[in-house]
């Protein structure tokens, strides 16, 4: 009796640190009218087809669970992945994180830019942060950040 007891409550540990390592991204919402008439592309909302998601590494891919898991809502993807001559038409850098499956622009429907931006800031995991004044969206990369950087390297707005 007692070996049972004891094997129930290691299985009973181990189930609690597995679910611990679950991203908290699985239970974010894409319920209400900002996702209506949005599609998923490998897993990641999009805000059109032209927008790639399958191309994200797995850096990437853990930084936008980490804004899902903090605002408890799916983020839409409105660039990700770029070939070099869509980079080109939408007057990309030349070296784009985009080009390397390092970058996306994205936005959550209800949740105000500013508190993207302040989390972003926030995170070990930006490497690069855009702000775009007027758009809705920012744009995050995982570079690697220059020597000596707390923070996410920033431009455009930010």
């Amino acid at each position: 009796m007692h070996t049972i007891a004891r094997s129930i409550a290691a299985l009973l540990v181990t189930g609690f640190m597995l679910a611990a390592c679950a991203p908290l991204a699985m239970f974010a919402s894409s319920t209400g009218p900002g996702y209506a008439g949005k599609r998923s592309d490998w897993g990641t909302f999009v805000s059109s087809r032209e927008v790639n998601a399958l191309c994200i590494t797995p850096k990437l891919r853990f930084l936008i669970w980490e804004f899902e898991g903090h605002f408890g809502k799916k983020v839409i993807m409105n660039s990700g992945y770029r070939d070099d001559q869509h980079n080109a038409a939408a007057g990309g850098a030349d070296n784009s994180y985009h080009t390397k499956c390092m970058a996306a622009d994205f936005y959550i429907p209800g949740v105000d830019k500013s508190q993207l931006i302040a989390f972003a800031l926030n995170s070990g995991s930006v490497g690069g942060l855009g702000c775009y004044p007027g758009r809705q969206f920012i744009h995050v990369d995982v570079r690697d950040r220059p020597r000596g950087y707390n923070r996410p390297v920033t431009f455009s707005g930010c």
